[in-house]
């Protein structure tokens, strides 16, 4: 697991409603069931089937590996194994009844028939989307000599379309005034396997580009230039292997390759991927799902015109089973849940994310809770 990050993370959404109270430190709960107090006072029990499996998203890899050290912190002897294959794997294999439950940073697809098999898989109830971890996504790049860039919505679909190919393009000058920009072809490197990342950059791309990005959504990138790179280690190591390379990725991998940030204009000027930046647009998520089941509407978020909002984010969801586990797994699933939603949340900010704001917390745990 990470443990340091670069300072613009450290300190990510440290004051105000995003922060949860300081977690307490207790490790006498076992898996017999004893009871203990959480961060947010509410109470873990512990117990059921002693380890869980479960797998999706490489994005949240770094934040799992904080909650299972939670996990396994609070709830003597439990454990947790997680494999970060992606999150189209990662949805099949919970459908397929082959983990406990699937991370994702997309929704379940009704058209691709996911609701309807994660329903099946269920047998007695629908699957729920729990978001555990906001997480903003940098347009990583490297470029000799070129450590301040500005690119909006509408430039940056050109670039991953291949209508801009060049760096020095007329379209990337107009929006860096005084920079030198070299005369060299632009490299896109874009995720080749299933991901909820692609899913939420292209939808991004889609809202925020004044109809410059015309290729559609979906976890599969559908720009249809550069090299393709498996789940986000790949294509932030391939990034930072190639002079003039480009790519979308999570913010802690863009900071372990040291690739540059790109600032995103929206409208009201460039704006630096910061703690501020991204706890302002954060604030603008709203729920479009029903009752427990925690779909966010980020539309609203990719499409902002606010001053100093960072609009480029995904929200990562647990994707589990409201009815239909066995007694063991159920009550296993939700210990880990709720240990998630509260003491894990302290160490997201060190691992490069930003914790779940209070708001959505407060649901979270009460659709944990629920889970039979």
């Amino acid at each position: 697991m990470k443990t340091k990050r670069h300072g613009a993370v450290v300190g990510l959404i440290a004051a105000g409603a995003l922060l949860l109270t300081a977690c307490g430190s207790d490790n006498n709960a076992g898996t017999g069931g004893t009871s203990s107090a959480a961060a947010s006072g509410t109470a873990v029990e512990c117990g059921g089937k002693a380890k869980l499996n479960a797998e999706g998203s490489s994005a949240q890899k770094n934040a799992i590996d904080t909650f299972i050290q939670a996990y396994k912190a609070k709830c003597s002897g439990a454990d947790l194994a997680y494999n970060p294959s992606g999150s189209g794997s990662g949805v099949k294999n919970f459908n397929a009844g082959q983990v406990d439950f699937a991370g994702s940073d997309s929704a379940l697809s009704k058209d691709k028939g996911e609701v309807e098999a994660a329903a099946k898989r269920c047998a007695t109830g629908p699957a729920w989307h729990l978001p555990l971890v906001f997480g903003p996504v940098a347009l990583g790049y490297k470029l000799e000599g070129v450590k301040d860039l500005v690119l909006n919505g509408e430039v940056t679909a050109k670039i991953f379309n291949g209508t801009v190919k060049k760096w020095n393009a007329p379209e990337i000058k107009a929006l860096n005034s005084g920079a030198t920009l070299p005369d060299k072809d632009i490299k896109v490197v874009y995720r080749s396997d299933e991901a909820g990342t692609t899913d939420n950059f292209q939808k991004y791309l889609k809202i925020a580009s004044k109809g410059a990005w015309t290729q559609g959504d979906g976890k599969q990138f559908k720009g249809g230039v550069g090299e393709g790179k498996e789940k986000s280690a790949g294509v932030a190591q391939a990034a930072g292997s190639v002079d003039g390379a480009i790519t979308y990725v999570e913010l802690s991998f863009a900071q372990d390759n040291k690739l540059s940030i790109a600032k995103i204009d929206a409208g009201q000027g460039a704006v630096e991927l910061t703690n501020e930046t991204v706890g302002k647009a954060i604030d603008g998520a709203k729920l479009k799902g029903e009752g427990n089941d925690l779909v966010l509407d980020l539309d609203s978020i990719y499409g902002t015109t606010a001053s100093g909002a960072y609009p480029l984010l995904l929200a990562t969801y647990e994707i589990v089973c409201s009815k239909g586990y066995d007694a063991d797994t159920a009550k296993a699933i939700r210990a880990f849940l709720t240990v998630a939603a509260t003491d894990g949340q302290a160490g997201l900010v060190d691992a490069g994310y930003a914790p779940l704001p209070k708001a959505f917390q407060d649901k979270v745990l009460a659709a944990i809770k629920a889970i039979a």
